[in-house]
């Protein structure tokens, strides 16, 4: 855990508010290319989502309050919970009509209640969250395996979806080691002083680490979709600043 304003009088925890603006610039990325490319609003639902993520987390570390910490958590599930039904009704035309928008929101809803008066305990929203993004990942790996998809198309899926898990498992085991070891590395981040002390921010590092692998998984369901539609070959996935990734138009040269 981090010190508690250390590098300025106005902001709790200066490094991990700051590693949150990653979650708001990839999310950005993505709702550039979706709006350019009018994709679909649930597309654009889930990328402003991420950003909200990034935003409510930035406000608990800048404050460290309980109302500000339930704009942390919570939004990765509502995130985690847009995913899945975008997977669920990945057709152009939905197939279950408002059925599963209602059953997922009152799931969502559920869990927030009970989170918030009466089992306000963490690992209780690890758990959620964790359930919900592992059944937005099977849902996902079914959706592609029913498809007939090129090469081409399987390399970018494949590639978003192992960036994604590496991303996400990474940061969790560097959030872990940073609270087993949290009273180590103080010391150690006092001794090493600014500016090289923030290489021993670790809940940073899983900011950082999580928003790129949150992306990759995103991109892989947007993807999805787009394969789904039948115009994966005229979209490919390319880098803004080579560390912002987004859907864009394919060149001719890289089509199939």
């Amino acid at each position: 855990m981090a010190e508690n304003y250390a590098v300025n009088h106005y902001v709790a925890e200066f490094w991990n508010c700051i590693t949150n603006v990653m979650f708001v610039a990839l999310a950005s990325s993505g709702l550039h290319s979706a709006f350019k490319y009018r994709q679909a609003k649930r597309v654009i639902a889930y990328y402003a989502a991420m950003s909200f993520v990034g935003f409510g987390s930035l406000l608990f570390h800048a404050t460290l309050k309980y109302e500000t910490q339930l704009l942390d958590e919570l939004p990765m599930m509502y995130l985690a919970t847009l995913a899945l039904y975008s997977v669920i009704e990945i057709d152009k035309k939905t197939k279950f009509g408002i059925k599963v928008p209602i059953a997922l929101a009152a799931g969502m809803l559920g869990i927030t209640l009970i989170y918030i008066f009466w089992i306000p305990n963490p690992v209780f929203h690890q758990i959620a969250f964790a359930l919900t993004v592992m059944s937005t990942v099977a849902v996902s790996y079914k959706r592609e395996s029913e498809m007939q998809l090129s090469n081409r198309t399987k390399r970018i899926l494949r590639r978003q979806l192992y960036s994604g898990v590496l991303g996400m498992l990474g940061g969790f085991f560097v959030w872990n080691l940073d609270n087993i070891f949290c009273q180590q590395l103080r010391t150690y981040r006092t001794k090493l002083s600014s500016p090289l002390d923030i290489l021993l921010q670790l809940h940073g590092w899983w900011h950082i680490l999580t928003a790129y692998g949150c992306m990759s998984l995103l991109l892989w369901v947007h993807f999805l979709r787009i394969a789904r539609l039948g115009h994966d070959n005229l979209f490919t996935i390319k880098r803004r600043l080579r560390v912002l990734p987004y859907v864009t138009i394919a060149t001719p040269k890289k089509l199939e």
